[in-house]
């Protein structure tokens, strides 16, 4: 992920707070759209997301959830049958050997149950930044700002917190989001960019914040 060199200034404090304003009175209450059933599958979930969409998740974990929902049934179900379950989502065999490993050492080092600080979770393998911080804001309710491609590319759009990585944007908009928004910014940004704020063709027409957004060229 690059930044786009043809934003401009980011927009001012002001401007910030309308746009997450204008999100909130659309959707106050915004969801992530993969699948789960408590801690631990959610985590599975969005460790199997990585380079694959939700749907294609969601597809393969509904059956999967209802026979292991546990880091204990996960490793009874153990990694060749996990792999069968999950064999439709892209690097199936080296995500089916880390949500075993990290079954495992749920089960080992933290009583079984989802840690609850980024640093523990990143500790997991196959967990990086991301997904800690989609596990933390989603089961959790800690305000992280989880950022994937399309709150990159909005983010750098706008532009909000304009970086050249995810980590500098992430930073940057933990710095600007107004407090009330802190909890929900990231999903959001993430389903502006998914649904409307696309990559190749931007819905600008039917963007709810097309005049404070300072990206050029819009689409008519």
């Amino acid at each position: 992920m690059t930044a786009n060199p043809r934003t401009a200034a980011p927009v001012d404090a002001a401007t910030v707070a309308e746009i997450f304003r204008r999100f909130e009175a659309a959707n106050p209450e915004p969801r992530g759209e993969l699948e789960y059933t408590n801690p631990f599958t959610l985590l599975v979930a969005v460790a199997l997301s990585a380079q694959a969409t939700d749907v294609g998740v969601n597809k393969a974990t509904r059956a999967l959830f209802k026979v292991a929902d546990t880091p204990e049934t996960m490793l009874a179900l153990g990694e060749d049958s996990l792999r069968d379950y999950i064999k439709t989502i892209g690097l199936f065999r080296n995500k089916a050997k880390n949500v075993i490993a990290l079954s495992r050492m749920l089960v080992e080092r933290f009583n079984s149950e989802v840690p609850r600080t980024r640093a523990e979770l990143e500790e997991l393998p196959g967990v990086g930044r991301k997904t800690a911080n989609v596990v933390l804001n989603i089961a959790f309710g800690e305000p992280t700002i989880a950022v994937d491609t399309h709150l990159f590319r909005v983010s750098n759009r706008i532009p909000l917190a304009p970086g050249a990585t995810p980590l500098a944007v992430e930073l940057g908009l933990e710095r600007i989001v107004p407090t009330r928004y802190a909890r929900h910014a990231h999903h959001w940004l993430i389903l502006h960019g998914r649904y409307v704020c696309k990559a190749r063709k931007p819905d600008c027409p039917g963007c709810l914040i097309n005049d404070l957004c300072r990206f050029e060229p819009k689409t008519a």
